[in-house]
């Protein structure tokens, strides 16, 4: 079924050549005005070029008319040469659209340590401008790499409003301040302050508390565009949507994991502060002991033990209760239960484990995925 954009905005993607599938690689969503905005990217050492340009973009607070957006090649490590490529895609968009550099947001995904293949880029962006249209679905398809399907998700103000984000990720996913990519377009007026002030709590608890290998990407990047086509929205409202959308989006990452056949929820609550409650949950999550755990349907709940107690995350262990699945497991030592027919009920499409870390009130919850076979063999073919 065809997602339509917000009112004001368009896309349109293409196969410039950059992957060697010859699929779609090269994409943008365009405002037909300007747009407030709110992003946040990797804190890796490495950061890719895309995300110091974004950046700098950000703290200038000029406003965005476009992001554009390629994929099957990252252009991380690749040094002052590739810096200067990643500004030119932005100036080519730019010229395509009459507007200035500044108002487009690049973003690059793919290999690490290979350089944009500039004579295919500078072919394939000016096209794009002439191939806009109101469907967010090629958008969401060309931003994928290993993903075997696209992310969408939507919500619509009590004033029509409307909020469409598209995400990618499968593999190097453990987000530190962003996720893999993930652009959320939104036609409601909004205070760019208000929206830059609720942006990080945000992120933390949607895309920062989904994890699948414990790998951070140089790439992360994250955005919300607000074009105010559709009129002003109460504030609190659109806040609340955007995080439902991030949330959808973030859920979908974890599910469709490199290899996964399941998705992890670790929900906790009884914790001292909401960091403790994400940092605990997302420990779980992250555990490769775990995740195996949940791919062979192993309700070892000592593994979530051993994770909490390296999470950092205070807790009290002679009141600590863990559920598998809805059957309690521990509290106060081992519960009696049988093992055979929790395996049984883990034998599903998420499985859910609920922590009670039993020293406070505030609560957390992360996103994760079985490990199986299928993760190695992507991994160890992945260039070659």
């Amino acid at each position: 079924m065809t997602t339509l954009l917000p009112t004001g905005f368009q896309a349109a993607a293409l196969a410039a050549g950059i992957k060697p599938s010859g699929k779609t690689d090269l994409t943008a969503v365009v405002s037909s005005s300007p747009c407030v905005w709110a992003f946040a990217g990797t804190r890796s050492a490495a950061a890719a070029a895309c995300v110091g340009r974004a950046r700098q973009l950000y703290d200038a607070g000029l406003p965005l008319r476009a992001v554009l957006v390629n994929s099957g090649v990252a252009n991380a490590a690749t040094g002052s040469g590739g810096a200067a490529d990643n500004i030119e895609m932005g100036e080519l968009l730019a010229g395509s659209l009459d507007t200035t550099p500044e108002s487009v947001l690049t973003a690059s995904t793919g290999i690490i340590g290979h350089r944009l293949p500039m004579e295919k880029v500078r072919a394939g962006v000016p096209r794009l401008a002439g191939e806009v249209q109101g469907s967010v679905d090629l958008h969401a398809q060309a931003i994928m790499t290993t993903d075997t399907r696209p992310k969408i998700a939507e919500r619509t103000l009590s004033g029509g409003q409307r909020l469409v984000g598209v995400a990618k990720g499968s593999g190097m996913i453990h987000p530190d301040m962003a996720t893999m990519f993930s652009f959320v377009y939104s036609d409601a007026a909004i205070d760019q302050s208000a929206l830059r002030a609720a942006f990080p709590a945000i992120v933390a608890r949607t895309f920062n508390a989904v994890t699948v290998d414990g790998d951070t990407s140089t790439n992360d990047m994250t955005a919300v565009l607000c074009n105010a086509a559709s009129g002003a929205a109460d504030t609190a409202e659109f806040l609340q949507a955007l995080e439902e959308v991030m949330r959808d989006l973030a859920r979908e990452i974890a599910r469709d994991g490199e290899g996964a056949t399941t998705l992890l929820t670790v929900k906790v609550t009884g914790a001292g502060t909401e960091a403790d409650a994400l940092l605990a949950a997302r420990t779980c999550a992250a555990s490769p002991l775990l995740k195996s755990a949940v791919h062979g349907r192993d309700p070892n709940w000592g593994r979530v033990i051993m994770a909490l107690g390296r999470s950092g995350a205070r807790l009290n262990l002679d009141n600590l209760r863990v559920s598998v699945q809805g059957v309690p497991v521990f509290h106060e030592g081992p519960l009696k239960y049988d093992a055979g027919q929790v395996s049984k009920a883990m034998n599903t499409d998420e499985v859910v484990f609920e922590i009670d870390l039993a020293v406070g009130s505030e609560k957390g919850e992360a996103w994760g995925c079985d490990l199986s076979a299928e993760y190695v063999r992507i991994n160890a073919d992945y260039t070659t």
